[in-house]
Order: structure tokens, then C-alpha cells, then sequence
């Protein structure tokens, strides 16, 4: 440290270190796994019910298919 009107001192070194320079993975395993749960339950409204819609309907479009390639099927829509 200089004082005003004093002559600047030399040949003083001092070396220091960052918090995150000396153990920059502290703590993420254990932050992942948290934060992962928490940023996937802020989705799963908008993933599992479009999922579930999307399943849905092809349950139903399959059923249908079904029905119509039968035997019941082709008579009652048979022209």
C-alpha cells in the first residue's frame, strides 16, 4: 500500500487465489441432481399431457382401424 509522497515499494509480491479457482466442481453432482428434479417438475405439465393426448388418440385410431378392416367393420360402412 502507498501512502501519498511516499516512494513505491518494490520487490513486495502477494499471490492469491479464487474460491472458485480452488475447487471449481464443489458441490455439482449433488446441485445436478436437485436441480434437475426441480426444472423437470416445472415442466411435466407440458410434456406428459400432450403425451398422453397423443397416445390417446392413437389408441383410438388404431381401435378404429380395426374395427373397420373387420368383419362387423366392412358391413355396417359397406356400400
Amino acid at each position: 500500500m502507498c501512502f501519498p509522497g511516499s516512494a513505491p515499494q518494490k520487490g513486495i509480491v502477494t499471490y492469491s487465489i479464487s474460491p472458485n479457482r480452488q475447487n471449481p466442481l464443489a458441490g455439482t453432482a449433488s446441485a445436478a441432481v436437485f436441480n434437475t428434479f426441480r426444472r423437470t417438475r416445472g415442466q411435466i405439465l407440458y410434456v406428459v399431457v400432450p403425451l398422453l393426448v397423443a397416445y390417446e388418440t392413437m389408441q383410438w385410431a388404431i381401435e378404429r382401424n380395426e374395427y373397420l378392416n373387420s368383419k362387423e367393420g366392412r358391413a355396417e360402412y359397406a356400400e
